[in-house]
């Protein structure tokens, strides 16, 4: 029973997404607003088809093998459900804004992770396009659940399950959801992790809740565009020629590329592989942190402000 509760959710939620996507597409033609193209709809059908097969072919050994390992050595043992399934769910949620947040804030994990962010437009099939890789190293961040007594199958099932949620916020037709802003990730801040705005980069990395970023200091509201600018999907830099290979190989063949350099010792080549995406040895290009940064200087430059100010300003910032 345990086993068909997955494949129940997926024949239950099928049809669901043909609906909201067949609705989707109707609004965006009736309005005139371009939020569908065929070659990334099938870009993002074809990476979701590539991460179910590692994942189908990898699940026996991390579900299996790992989780089961880690279960049958349980520290715990639930014998209410719902306090069961409650804390299963918020315990999940809440590794998951950490497996998210490293994969924006380590490149060797960005690099798989990438792949979710390279589509320059926003729509309900954005949410299937996958991180093709993220399979082979996911599982590690639930095993702690395992070791708390939630059985295998019921980590899976719960991810699956929020998962649900993380595809239908990605929608620039659900504006602002009242109350439960406060409290869920809602289509207004999954707009902002996938902007590639100064401002919104590396925010709102949870799947369910949003109280982890406002916990962790990673929440950012969407602004108006009266107080802010427009928001931009994709990448910092967009690929020019992107197709079915560079669209899931790009960051590591540049990766490759940083490693392989003559002119850097090994710390650098660390700091290309494990540091934040952007970092390099030379300032040719920017982190996150480096462009908001630059941003506000540009912004405070262009307001009159001094020079000493704008040093103070950023250095409180940082603080």
């Amino acid at each position: 029973m345990e086993a068909l509760r997955e494949y129940w959710l997926i024949i239950i939620t099928t049809p669901i997404y043909f609906i909201i996507i067949g609705l989707e597409l109707l609004l965006s033609h009736l309005q005139h607003f371009k939020a569908y193209t065929l070659k990334d709809t099938f870009t993002n059908l074809y990476l979701m088809l590539i991460n179910t097969a590692i994942d189908i072919l990898f699940r026996g050994i991390y579900v299996g093998v790992i989780f089961q390992y880690f279960y049958e050595h349980r520290i715990t043992n639930w014998h209410q459900p719902i306090s069961y399934w409650l804390l299963l769910l918020f315990a999940e949620d809440f590794l998951y804004y950490w497996l998210h947040r490293f994969d924006h804030e380590i490149r060797f994990f960005w690099a798989a992770h990438v792949t979710h962010h390279s589509s320059e437009k926003f729509n309900f099939t954005v949410g299937f396009r996958s991180s093709v890789f993220q399979p082979l190293y996911r599982f590690i961040y639930f095993i702690p659940l395992a070791w708390l007594g939630f059985k295998p199958l019921d980590i899976v099932f719960m991810y699956s399950a929020t998962q649900i949620w993380g595809i239908f916020v990605h929608t620039e037709f659900i504006k602002k959801m009242g109350w439960l802003e406060h409290i869920l990730v809602t289509p207004s801040h999954h707009r902002v992790h996938h902007a590639s705005n100064a401002k919104y980069l590396d925010k709102n990395m949870g799947m369910f809740l949003i109280i982890w970023d406002k916990m962790f200091g990673t929440f950012q509201a969407e602004l108006p565009e009266e107080d802010y600018q427009p928001i931009k999907y994709g990448l910092t830099s967009n690929l020019e020629n992107p197709n079915a290979v560079s669209i899931v190989f790009h960051e590591w063949n540049q990766m490759l590329k940083d490693i392989k350099r003559k002119d850097i010792g090994l710390q650098d080549k660390m700091n290309y592989i494990f540091g934040p995406p952007g970092w390099s040895h030379d300032g040719s290009r920017l982190t996150s942190d480096q462009m908001r940064q630059k941003e506000k200087i540009e912004e405070l430059s262009g307001q009159g402000v001094s020079p000493e100010m704008i040093v103070h300003d950023i250095s409180n910032a940082n603080a």
